[in-house]
């Protein structure tokens, strides 16, 4: 009887699974396998949202393998040392698992090959699993990866995905391997109040319900802040709760210019991925220099506690930086503007932004996370890189009413209007009734301090 082992990384799924329909097609048992790898932690990005959202996808999964007559196997360690333990417990004659596209997840791939290749053992590595399009699929002309989006995304569009794959009927799982309990979110501590729930059965919920009654109102209101028009889809993408190239042909199924600019979104996600590929160092170097000199010491410090905290002054800034702390999500535009405050008009570095959103993204995925920062930055691949998004002029564009604001700064609940963005044009006693901070910096000084060091002044 012929055992396979498929390793579950950032796939957590039964639907459109291309190593567990490759691993069923060779043999006659599975042992689907997660590896609880210690050296996550140990990065230096503790992430109990991420905690919690993953115990969530892996009953989920472990739900959807058991109604095919599995299971899943759960272990703690080196995934190398695991994986082989687990292989040698089945007689296993090979292990499947999806590419990854970071230095760590390619470093954990040629150490497992070697380690299975010296036991007479094979790995089979599957693209276009947790990406759309393979990283490193398309690139043009002298060089091995894309650095500008437009282009890219031109010639991602005429690529044609793989076709989404069923989720298997039946799946095997030989009883002698032993597994770990499963982690559950009511054990991980410090959860944010409103993390969404995780899975494969929510994600894809989501899914179809955002197509029949969101996706059409996508390209006008995705940028609108108490709107709320995007899909929420990012932590199911991340964990691979649901497949991306299966949203992106359902997507294209749905139609419509919603969906379009939807899928164009989508593909920036496998932009980033294609560019670390490339580029292992950008998830803590800069991309392209530009020989910034990032304010360090006592008032730095006190500008980045206030940023990470709510309180720059800076309305809608502020909001979304709350929003992330309640929810562990934080809106796209939101995203953007509170990156751009931080690196350009307070001049902190990036990789101080890039840390605190990791620690609290259930989305963060070292990617988009450390690649849109660097965009913001300039040190990415922005063709702009010293644009600055001023906070007031965002927020009076993309929430005009006030109404995101109000909704994650209570204290400026009584400012009606777009007058809510600038609070500190109140005087006297008006100004007084409201338990809100001053802004850090003047806009004014924050720019030029920005342009002066990056010469532009």
């Amino acid at each position: 009887m012929n055992v396979s082992v498929v390793l579950f990384t950032s796939d957590l799924r039964v639907h459109d699974h291309p190593p567990l329909r490759a691993a069923l097609g060779r043999g006659n048992e599975v042992v689907p396998l997660f590896v609880r790898d210690p050296a996550v932690a140990r990065a230096g990005h503790p992430a109990p949202n991420r905690d919690a959202f993953l115990a969530d996808c892996l009953i989920a999964l472990d739900a959807g393998l058991r109604e095919r007559g599995g299971r899943l196997v759960v272990r703690s360690g080196d995934p190398v040392d695991e994986v082989c333990a687990v292989v040698k417990e089945a007689d296993a004659d090979d292990v499947h698992m999806a590419a990854g596209c970071s230095g760590f997840a390619r470093r954990r791939e040629d150490r497992l090959r070697r380690a299975l290749e010296a036991d007479g053992r094979r790995l089979y590595v599957h693209d276009a699993v947790v990406t759309a399009l393979p990283t490193g699929a398309v690139t043009p002309d002298g060089s091995d990866h894309y650095a500008v989006f437009t282009p890219y995304f031109r010639r991602w569009s005429r690529e044609r995905l793989r076709e989404p794959l069923a989720a298997p009927r039946v799946v095997r799982t030989p009883g002698k391997v032993r597994s770990e309990d499963l982690p559950a979110r009511a054990d991980v501590p410090s959860v944010s109040e409103g993390l969404a729930a995780g899975g494969e059965k929510e994600g894809r919920g989501l899914l179809t319900a955002w197509l029949a009654r969101g996706a059409d109102s996508y390209e006008e209101g995705h940028d609108d802040l108490a709107g709320d028009a995007t899909s929420h889809l990012s932590p199911y993408l991340h964990f691979g709760a649901v497949s991306a190239a299966e949203v992106v042909h359902r997507a294209r199924s749905r139609g419509g210019a919603g969906a379009e600019a939807f899928v164009r979104q989508l593909c920036w996600r496998d932009f980033h991925h294609q560019v670390l590929a490339a580029r292992p160092d950008a998830a803590a170097g800069d991309y392209r220099t530009r020989h910034d000199r990032w304010r360090r010491g006592k008032e730095a410090d006190a500008d980045l506690r206030a940023w990470r905290e709510g309180r720059t002054g800076y309305p809608v800034v502020d909001a979304a930086m709350r929003q992330l702390a309640h929810e562990g999500w934080m809106h796209n535009r939101g995203r953007l503007l509170t990156a751009s405050f931080l690196t350009k008009t307070l001049y902190i570095d990036w990789r101080e932004g890039a840390r605190h959103f990791m620690e609290l993204l259930v989305d963060g995925d070292l990617a988009n996370n450390q690649l849109n920062w660097q965009w913001m930055a300039g040190t990415g691949t922005d063709s702009r890189p010293n644009r600055v998004l001023n906070p007031v002029i965002q927020g009076k564009r993309y929430d005009p009413d006030g109404a995101y604001v109000r909704r994650w700064v209570p204290e400026l609940a009584g400012l009606e209007g777009p007058a809510v963005h600038e609070p500190w044009k109140l005087t006297g006693l008006d100004r007084a009734r409201y338990d809100y901070p001053d802004p850090v910096v003047e806009l004014a000084d924050g720019l030029a301090r920005f342009r002066h060091a990056r010469g532009r002044d």
